[in-house]
């Protein structure tokens, strides 16, 4: 009949479920420590439970050896002559086991030294049980009960053992009450830690999905298939779902009629926000899709090897397709397995124009190009740094009047003259004519006739530039305008340099008269 001690060890054995033996060393080892603790000797100790007294014999157990030579170390080893004086069958290569006396000597700090021992024993057996048991279980769904709250994480009863829910796991719209039962998935199992060993989640992707098997009939039995999930517990969760059958629908499916499924779900989510979409092989339908509830305009494919796409949506959906600190475009992401980079329409088309101008190359156009502008202006200009039309179009008026020698009225030449150069240069391709020969100002007589300067006031700049614009309209293609325009083309010159000695004359004539 087995004592009340084994008796005792073999409950606690199925109540942590763990072998009844592992108790039983460990009791022992506990005795062996504490018996060295009060003989303080450096023997080879070893300790036996009776199963049937429940007494627990010490011993200093010695190695047999032939002779004398042969004894390394005393407190360990003993010879044969002299082991056999205390057992005469014992051989060489045996163990003499020498008992020590525990009962009534070894005092209360061994038995607590011992105690410490044997539940620290028991406690390491029953990790490595919990970790055979479960680590096989990663990913499955399991009912938990919360038993207790320990800071930040949850401590739940799985059964046999309890299992731990840190913070990153859980939902931040969730809370637990003592005694709650809630479905969590076994995440990892760790053998080596403090706490439980168990880590449970109800953050990860596989909640929703099972979730999802459980009230969607189509789903459990294979009708309906989830390819993809992606989730940001407590924000929004991004499923898609394909229907191997034609006849059924598989977004209706997981919604149910009047949303009664996926209602369920997102009260077992506490709220959480969940999109359904249908999947697609196509990676640009499937992005149009994935984005939702944002309308895309257009989806690129930049690099199919490097799963990367490009979308363009209306100027107005921009953040709607970003979402909430990038949530949706983030999730879409996930779901997809692609890069996605998102634009605006506006946007697109600014980086269009700028690739557009990059392959135009940049014409330099030299003042000497632009008829009327004389030699003493363009030198001004020059002098200043202006070698180009383009950098001289670019001047504002108050910008010229900087620059030495260049008064108001000049300035109202060089606009002149600028206006009537690029009027030249799209009519001249309006009208067929090779961009060289326009751009070096080859165009028909009328055309030059046109770039005549007023020597009127301003008020009758308009007026001028009118009459001479009909007039070049109705030469254009007579034969017999060539010898017409060539006085004008003289006159012109000659106006060119009155107009550049026009202010500074003046300047000096009212310089004089404030002299006098």
């Amino acid at each position: 009949m087995a004592s009340e001690l084994y008796n005792t060890i073999d409950a606690l054995s199925r109540e942590k479920g763990i072998d009844p033996q592992i108790v039983v060393s460990a009791v022992e080892d506990a005795i062996v420590m504490a018996t060295r603790k009060y003989y303080k000797t450096q023997e080879n100790l070893r300790a036996v439970l009776d199963k049937e007294t429940g007494k627990i014999n010490a011993y200093a157990v010695k190695t047999v050896v032939e002779t004398p030579e042969q004894v390394e170390d005393p407190v360990l080893q003993i010879t044969l002559e002299d082991a056999r004086k205390a057992d005469p069958n014992l051989e060489v290569g045996g163990e003499l086991r020498i008992p020590k006396v525990t009962e009534g000597i070894l005092g209360r700090i061994a038995a607590q030294l011992a105690k410490q021992v044997i539940f620290q024993k028991v406690r390491e057996a029953e990790r490595d049980t919990v970790y055979n048991e479960y680590i096989g279980r990663v990913g499955e769904v399991v009912n938990a009960t919360v038993k207790r709250v320990e800071g930040p994480d949850v401590i739940f009863d799985i059964g046999k053992a309890e299992a731990r829910m840190p913070r990153k796991e859980q939902s931040r719209l969730e809370s637990f009450a003592i005694g709650e039962r809630v479905r969590v998935v076994i995440a990892r199992v760790e053998k080596a830690s403090k706490g439980p060993g168990v880590v449970v989640s109800r953050a990860v992707p596989d909640l929703v999905q099972h979730l999802f098997q459980t009230e969607v009939p189509e789903i459990y039995d294979g009708t309906v298939v989830i390819r993809a999930i992606a989730r940001e517990a407590g924000e929004r969760t991004k499923i898609a779902v394909m229907s191997k059958d034609k006849d059924v629908d598989a977004v209706g499916a997981c919604v149910g009629m009047k949303g009664m499924r996926v209602q369920s779900i997102i009260r077992e989510l506490h709220g959480e926000k969940i999109d359904i979409i249908e999947y697609h092989e196509d990676a640009v339908t499937f992005a149009e899709k994935a984005l939702q509830p944002a309308k895309v305009s257009k989806v690129t494919v930049v690099d199919s090897g490097g799963k990367h796409l490009e979308v363009v949506v209306d100027d107005s959906q921009l953040s709607l397709a970003i979402g909430k600190k990038g949530q949706n475009v983030r999730l879409a992401a996930k779901l997809l397995g692609w890069k996605i980079d998102i634009k605006s329409e506006e946007e697109k088309r600014q980086e269009v124009e700028q690739q557009m101008s990059a392959m135009v190359p940049q014409t330099a156009t030299p003042l000497e190009s632009v008829p009327g502008l004389g030699e003493g202006l363009v030198e001004k200009l020059g002098a200043a740094g202006i070698t180009t039309v383009e950098a001289l179009a670019d001047m504002t008026p108050e910008q010229l009047e900087a620059i030495e020698g260049i008064g108001p009225k000049t300035v109202e030449k060089i606009s002149l003259a600028v206006n009537n150069y690029f009027a030249s240069l799209e009519q001249g391709l309006a009208e067929g004519a090779p961009v060289e020969a326009v751009a070096a100002g080859e165009v028909a007589e009328g055309e030059a006739a046109a770039t005549e300067p007023a020597e009127a006031g301003a008020e009758d700049i308009t007026a001028e530039i009118a009459v001479v614009d009909e007039e070049a309209s109705s030469e254009v293609g007579d034969p017999t305008s060539e010898a017409a325009a060539e006085p004008q083309a003289v006159g012109t010159d000659e106006n060119e340099r009155q107009a550049e000695s026009s202010d500074e004359p003046s300047e000096e004539k009212s310089a004089s008269e404030t002299r006098e």
